[in-house]
């Protein structure tokens, strides 16, 4: 589903200042005018329905959202409906009206328009009663709103509707931007769920690109060792079964900076069997920042690329420094080699997305973009090489 930028901000602008209000307040004596007092009280009752949300359309999340939804809109009772049936009633009147909710949902369903009804359709048994009008608004997810402007019909799924014994153009406004809000909620909860199997997929495709390369020259020089050597063999051995154990791992999108280091290690043990002296790693790790948590996957295929394109090419020892440390806002991870360095042709596709069979780097594009996803389009590695000078690549993770 795409993204729309408004409804992002929109988004972003209602609910994180609510949240620190909120936050100060439960400290605090609200103090303040009355129109201040009314503003903070309808930002704190929207902080408190988002979240539920976020789980979309459901009984359970729209029973959450409602109790708090409906002392801002200030009426009787609250009512959501999705395209099949009504699924949450809250306030007055649920044993006479609620059954009848979703009959009174259809038109705006069918529409996409806010429909206002009066006692001729809200049925009451009680000159007392205090639900005689109804004002009912289409949840429409924002990137669907274009479709209905251009003649596509409605895409609600589903409706929220307010009951009073009363109704004024005020009311079905506030309705109807209720409404809008409650569909980006829903419209961001979809969002979250399709990054998520984004990320799930680019970190399967990272997985299929461990180089073959790599495992047979790794299975290659351990069986050069069986005769000559066999302890440093079985060593080896088992150094690979980690390392193919670690990145084939079924659970976890995130990992700690120290296990992902780890599993670096072990890279670095199996190309040394087969570089011998030319392969020198030097390590400069901050003990605060191995517990740092870090995607699944970061660091290994840089310090693959940077043996591979880096070293592999180059005649003589080769050099790879890895580093880890605090800085004021983000914890810096870089890993540099003094290898043949990047062409800036190559330096300048290396992030982009390959098509498929015309790879040239391990992963590079893959866990740019994945970083990206985590942290924001801020973040992602930054990479500065030379030809003849070597490369350094720098990813920072937020402190959050």
């Amino acid at each position: 589903m795409a993204s729309n930028p408004a409804t992002v901000g929109f988004v972003a602008a209602l609910v994180a200042p609510a949240v620190a209000v909120s936050r100060a307040v439960q400290r605090h004596r609200l103090a303040g005018t009355s129109a201040e007092r009314a503003a903070y009280a309808a930002m704190h009752a929207v902080a408190l329905a988002g979240p539920p949300l976020r789980a979309g359309l459901t009984p359970d999340s729209t029973r959450r959202a409602a109790r708090h939804l409906r002392p801002l809109l200030g009426t009787a009772a609250l009512a959501f409906n999705d395209t099949e049936r009504s699924l949450t009633w809250d306030g007055a009147g649920q044993h006479r009206h609620s059954q009848d909710s979703y009959e009174l949902s259809v038109a705006a369903l069918k529409t996409g328009n806010v429909s206002v009804l009066g006692p001729e359709d809200v049925h009451c048994g009680s000159d007392s009663c205090v639900i005689r009008h109804a004002v009912v608004a289409p949840i429409i997810p924002p990137s669907s709103i274009g479709g209905i402007r251009d003649g596509g019909g409605s895409t609600a799924i589903g409706t929220l509707s307010v009951y009073s014994s009363s109704t004024s153009v005020a009311l079905v406004r506030a309705v109807g931007e209720v409404a809008y809000w409650v569909a980006t909620q829903i419209e961001l909860a979809e969002l979250d769920r399709s990054r998520t199997l984004l990320m799930e997929t680019e970190l399967r495709a990272l997985r299929a690109q461990i180089s073959p390369h790599f495992i047979y020259n790794s299975l290659t020089a351990i069986a050069s060792f069986t005769r000559t050597d066999p302890q440093r063999a079985r060593e080896l051995l088992l150094e690979f079964a980690d390392f193919t154990r670690y990145s084939f791992r079924a659970h976890g999108e995130f990992t700690t900076l120290a296990e992902e280091l780890r599993c670096v290690d072990r890279y670095l043990l199996l190309e040394r069997a087969r570089f011998g002296e030319r392969l020198h790693v030097a390590l400069s790790i901050a003990p605060e920042v191995l517990p740092v948590e870090v995607p699944f996957l970061c660091v290994q295929p840089i310090v693959e690329n940077a043996v591979r394109h880096g070293l592999e090419g180059k005649p003589g020892p080769g050099h790879i420094t890895i580093t880890a440390e605090p800085t004021r806002h983000h914890y810096r991870i870089t890993v540099e080699d003094d290898g043949v360095g990047i062409t800036p042709d190559v330096l300048r596709d290396a992030l982009a997305p390959a098509e498929p069979g015309t790879r040239t780097s391990v992963g590079l594009s893959n866990v740019h973009e994945r970083l990206r996803a985590v942290y924001g389009s801020a973040y992602g590695l930054a990479i500065e090489s030379q030809p003849g000078a070597g490369t350094t690549v720098v990813i920072r993770v937020p402190k959050k």
